[in-house]
């Protein structure tokens, strides 16, 4: 099995995922959080960089205006049954 790819909109948590010294201000970071790091230390998965623009997930856990919305659903492949007949 290949490595499993993790987009991620935020440069500063990926170079979280990839540093083995933790800074102090990261000390209050959740287990799950520690949870992802090791595997990636472990090769088990990889952090990839995509802009805040294509950032698929934002489609289930932000508000959104229409435009975007219809983008990220395009995206997914998702069909608008109101013009489906």
């Amino acid at each position: 099995m290949s490595k499993i790819a993790l987009l991620c909109d935020n440069t500063s948590v990926i170079n979280l995922t990839k540093n083995p010294v933790q800074p102090s201000r990261t000390k209050h970071i959740e287990i799950r959080h520690h949870f992802i790091r090791d595997h990636v230390n472990n090769g088990d998965c990889e952090i990839q960089f995509v802009s805040t623009e294509n950032q698929l997930a934002d489609l289930f856990t932000k508000p959104l205006n229409n435009e975007i919305f219809n983008f990220l659903r395009n995206e997914l492949g998702i069909i608008d049954f109101k013009f489906v007949k």
